[in-house]
């Protein structure tokens, strides 16, 4: 008979929240073999070391982890075992993608509904421009615009615009042939992100458009389609009319300003902007400030910014160097290439860190 320090299997379910038939598939499975069983009776019992690994078990199973992984992992060291999850995750979601994406499509077919021609653009340049714009996106619950592009045609260009309130990203490209028509529509943002990879590898993406969809038509590839959102998207033209005159430009090397928010210790950076040329100093903690190589037209100012706002716009602009056009301490500040401006990121600043 087993010895008091073992339980049955109705209170070793109870401990780790698997059910007995649960535990019985496991034990027969070999994946959680009972300490002992009963000769006579084969009533299971399980020993208390064995709650932490079977409650483990029962949470990989909740994530959907295949029986064998799940072995794998119970088996592993703890960094690898990390890994496997961290795996196993990244696949659910990748699937999940794929599933919605067909979903998406096959519900479009079934209501099969005209759709209308919009524009052809170069697939790589339009890939590009989705991942440069989406990186002012956010996901936000309940507010779903925020993860979204506005997307808008007109005869002469294709303009990809998003914002999270802090950023406001927006790219104009010139179709590859002429636009048809006019429209304008909010699309899924995370549908189209799982897009990038199929369109970059197509040479020309058709795009068109139907009452609740936007399609992507691409030559030997699957084509895609995305939802369009009822919410409306905020006035940012509204906002870019009433912006205030340029008071400061700055032109400075993308890869020093970025080496130099890489490096400063705090959340929150400081822009000294002088005739000297433009400066981040960094907290009372002893390191040098760092100045930068740059040139500089206009007023002093001092500007400051989240570094989870600043670091994404510099990140994403074209070319070598980047200008950066300042209105004052509490105005947004426009980043753009230095000599290609099709790709436009306002950022807002924040009150300065008086504790450094």
């Amino acid at each position: 008979m087993p010895n008091s320090e073992l339980m049955p299997i109705g209170v070793f379910a109870q401990r780790t929240g698997l059910t007995p038939s649960a535990l019985r598939f496991y034990a027969d499975s070999g994946l959680l073999p009972p300490a002992e069983v009963d000769p006579v009776s084969g009533y299971r019992y399980y020993g208390a070391d064995q709650v932490a690994r079977a409650t483990v078990q029962r949470q990989l199973r909740e994530i959907a982890m295949p029986l064998a992984a799940v072995q794998a992992v119970l088996d592993a060291e703890p960094d690898e075992a990390s890994r496997m999850i961290d795996e196993h995750v990244a696949k659910v979601l990748g699937d999940a993608a794929a599933v919605q994406q067909k979903a998406a499509s096959i519900k479009a077919s079934i209501m099969d509904l005209p759709s209308l021609p919009l524009a052809a653009l170069k697939g790589p340049v339009l890939a590009d421009a989705i991942e440069q714009v989406l990186t002012a996106t956010v996901g936000e619950p309940g507010v779903p615009v925020l993860g979204a592009l506005r997307v808008e045609v007109t005869q002469e260009a294709v303009t990809l615009t998003a914002t999270d309130r802090y950023r406001l990203s927006t790219r104009t490209l010139v179709p590859a042939e002429a636009a048809t028509t006019t429209w304008a529509a909010t699309v899924n943002g995370d549908e189209l992100r799982a897009a990038v990879s199929e369109i970059r590898r197509s040479p020309l993406v058709r795009v068109e458009a139907t009452p609740h969809g936007f399609w992507l038509r691409m030559a030997d590839r699957e084509d895609r389609h995305c939802r369009l959102l009822s919410e409306g998207f905020p006035d940012h033209r509204l906002m870019l009319a009433s912006l205030s005159e340029v008071t400061t430009r700055v032109t400075v090397s993308k890869d020093l300003l970025l080496r130099a928010l890489e490096e400063h210790p705090g959340e929150r950076i400081t822009l000294q902007v002088t005739q000297q040329g433009l400066n981040v100093p960094t907290a009372d903690d002893g390191r040098p400030d760092i100045p930068l190589t740059s040139t500089m037209t206009g007023q002093d100012l001092h500007i400051s910014f989240e570094l989870t706002t600043l670091y994404p716009a510099v990140s994403t602009a074209i070319g070598p160097d980047v200008m950066l056009d300042l209105r004052g301490p509490d105005q947004p500040v426009t980043i753009r290439s230095a000599d290609r401006g099709d790709l436009t990121t306002l950022a807002m600043p924040i009150k300065p860190d008086r504790s450094g």
